[in-house]
């Protein structure tokens, strides 16, 4: 009988310099989850998993944008995501790419399945907010958050394609990123493992998503994303993010319909100011609606790090050209250390109950 899909690991495939075929994962697996480090004992659990002989696998989404779940990814489908990856960064066998992720969540997992699909040379180091600290290789492929790409621009040198997930990238990090390496913003989820759209940072014509080989968009009533995906999904995914659809295959990324803040019947969506409020704030930060007596929802700026005056970022804010008066926050807190989900988001909901 022949192999399921996801039995079929490139010859060329290499973890950490070790070269395994599909029967020599499970060993792979277990000595991991005995005589790893802590990150590595997901790895471990994933490689055991993927080489079971379920034709499925439980994934857990990261509770960044809501209460987190578990969802049932099919192993063929999560093998076209990787597939088509390969297709459009056009990654050969024994390419050189990083895993820099956890391995808990679907970005993670999908690093080592391109690895084994395509063929790829993949190094593991323990996640952190400089990745590329402890490594002096150079790297075809790699994926970051955000903070990752921002911590490491020394380091991008040595990194040919890099794809930034997880959050939006605001102009400050783009800017910076535009003079050292060829890098991409991922639009993607658990449900659509990963990424299904991309768009090249690097490139100041570009300001919308295109989306990868069989992936098709649309609009709901809400102006929200609907994904086609026939080959990594059996059913539309609807999203709840607002776009301004170009075609079929590009669309531009407006922010969230679940986030909007309604403050005093004006309708402010956080991810579009935070993109303004990117060119005056270096650190981490983000806006978020909290309960006022006249308004219903005051809008608030929440920034990590410590400062014993807000006024004068406040004042700072106040003079941006870009911002409606609406779109100035009543009031900015900060926050020594924002809390993160497992894979290293900003976890929006537990941060904000430190200023309560």
């Amino acid at each position: 009988m022949e192999h399921p899909t996801w039995h079929n690991v490139h010859p060329d495939f290499r973890l950490n310099n070790i070269p395994s075929n599909f029967e020599g994962l499970p060993k792979i697996g277990q000595t991991l989850i005995k005589e790893g480090k802590p990150f590595e004992k997901s790895i471990g659990d994933f490689l055991l998993d993927w080489s079971s002989d379920e034709s499925t696998m439980k994934v857990h989404t990261s509770g960044s944008t809501g209460k987190p779940k578990t969802i049932v990814l099919k192993k063929k489908q999560m093998v076209n995501s990787a597939l088509a990856t390969g297709t459009y960064f056009k990654l050969e066998p024994k390419h050189k790419a990083l895993l820099c992720l956890p391995c808990a969540g679907i970005a993670g997992k999908m690093m080592l399945v391109r690895a084994m699909v395509l063929g790829l040379h993949l190094d593991c180091v323990e996640p952190s907010s400089t990745p590329l600290s402890n490594t002096n290789k150079t790297y075809d492929f790699v994926a970051m958050v955000p903070l990752q790409a921002q911590n490491s621009l020394k380091d991008l040198v040595r990194v040919n394609k890099l794809i930034i997930g997880g959050a939006p990238v605001d102009s400050s990090l783009q800017s910076k990123l535009t003079l050292t390496v060829e890098a991409y913003e991922t639009y993607g989820m658990t449900e659509t493992i990963t990424h299904i759209a991309i768009k090249r940072i690097t490139d100041d014509s570009v300001n919308s998503f295109e989306t990868l080989p069989h992936v098709f968009v649309s609009q709901d009533n809400r102006g929200c994303l609907v994904i086609d995906a026939p080959k990594i999904s059996d059913r539309k995914v609807v999203t709840n993010d607002f776009v301004e659809l170009v075609s079929n295959t590009k669309f531009k990324w407006l922010g969230r319909y679940d986030s909007i803040i309604n403050s005093g019947g004006i309708k402010l969506v956080p991810e579009t100011i935070e993109e303004k409020l990117s060119s005056v704030i270096q650190s981490r930060f983000f806006v978020t609606g909290i309960p006022d007596e006249t308004l219903g929802q005051k809008l608030v700026l929440l920034v990590e790090g410590v400062s014993t005056d807000g006024r004068e970022l406040h004042q700072t804010i106040k003079e941006l050209k870009t911002l409606s008066k609406y779109e100035v926050p009543k009031e900015v807190y900060f926050v020594k250390a924002f809390s993160e989900t497992a894979t290293k988001k900003i976890n929006r909901k537990k941060t904000i109950q430190l200023i309560a």
